[in-house]
């Protein structure tokens, strides 16, 4: 089998190097070519996370990249789609390849169509508001990273919607070995896109500082420290230091509002911090209500008492965060793993291929 895979970003983009890239050494030891051609490079993404102007021969040149490469689509079984084949361009382009009955996969691990629907552009609205969901229609398979976003394509009339949760590759993350640490270690990571969520917890962080002894370890959230009050570390992202992040966390968090958007995520930060031997704690927003189960692997807040008391049972006790830290490892290994989703994932590529 011969797949075109067009993804969003080259490995610095954190959606194509968990949705796509982690999978490339499985489907070629199995027998698949995989051409592989982003929209954006990696230099697009450093500009985009570094708050600096991107450049608009840049852009031209990503959107011209991507038509050489479609001109050549019947050579290949399959084209696998990371979102949509253009951003802010309508689905022209895929029903293209419907009408010339050239298949095609397209992946979400986010609910892109909402930067179209919810636009505050009435233009972009009339134009695009529907896009994703003719670029799902078109498709002969979509696959999704969790209901909320499953449910929009099967209203959208797709043909056939698969779910294929986010994974990680769980041998890969170090397993934390220490937990009697007495000053408690409460980390996050991502990028600066996603920093601003971490507003949502500093009222519950600034409560606790005053009683005990805290610190904030943040990885990727940019150069703007967004607890300047409390001892915080910030760390930059890379893909070692991602796995192992027990060595540097004591618990992790992933704050959220509850918005439509917020509601298409798919939780990948918590599988990190699971496969890396770690309790965990969320917003109750989205598919984060399915990874964790409060009490066993971690704690659901909702509010910033919520927070307060559910980072407070973590204090002087690391038997607890053993205890859930183990059960959040075996919970990535059985549910959330690559090496169980990868031979899924073949099998829906092998189902739609050009026959």
């Amino acid at each position: 089998m011969r797949v075109l895979a067009l993804t969003r970003y080259e490995r610095l983009g954190s959606s194509s190097r968990v949705r796509f890239y982690q999978y490339f050494p499985y489907l070629e030891a199995q027998g698949v070519e995989i051409v592989n051609a982003p929209f954006f490079k990696d230099d697009y993404v450093r500009d985009l996370y570094l708050g600096r102007s991107v450049s608009s021969r840049k852009v031209l040149q990503a959107y011209l990249k991507r038509l050489s490469v479609l001109v050549n689509s019947a050579a290949y079984d399959l084209l696998w789609v990371e979102k949509e084949l253009f951003p802010w361009v309508p689905a022209w382009f895929e029903m293209l390849l419907h009408i010339l009955r050239i298949p095609y996969v397209v992946d979400y691990d986010d609910a892109v169509f909402h930067r179209y629907d919810m636009h505050t552009s009435v233009f972009v609205r009339a134009l695009l508001a529907r896009k994703i969901d003719q670029v799902m229609s078109h498709a002969a398979l979509v696959i999704t990273g969790n209901e909320y976003l499953a449910e929009r394509a099967k209203k959208a009339g797709a043909k056939r919607v698969e779910y294929l949760p986010s994974v990680v590759d769980v041998r890969r993350y170090a397993l934390k070995q220490h937990h009697n640490d007495p000053q408690l270690r409460i980390g996050w990571i991502g990028s600066p896109v996603t920093a601003p969520y971490l507003d949502v917890i500093k009222s519950a962080l600034n409560k606790l500082s005053q009683e005990t002894n805290i610190r904030i370890v943040l990885i990727g959230a940019g150069d703007i420290n967004p607890f300047p009050e409390l001892p915080t570390t910030m760390l930059d992202w890379n893909e070692n230091l991602e796995l192992s992040i027990g060595e540097e966390f004591d618990v992790g968090v992933m704050p959220l509002v509850d918005g439509p958007f917020e509601r298409g995520k798919c939780g990948y930060k918590l599988l990190q911090y699971m496969a890396a031997g770690l309790p965990v704690i969320a917003s109750p927003v989205g598919v984060n209500t399915h990874i964790i189960t409060p009490g066993i692997n971690g704690f659901l807040a909702e509010s910033t008492d919520g927070w307060y008391q559910s980072l407070r049972k973590f204090i002087n006790n690391p038997e607890l965060r053993f205890k859930m830290g183990q059960a959040g490892r075996l919970k990535a290994e059985q549910m959330y793993n690559l090496q169980i989703a990868a031979q899924k994932l073949l099998n829906l590529l092998s189902s739609v291929r050009k026959v």
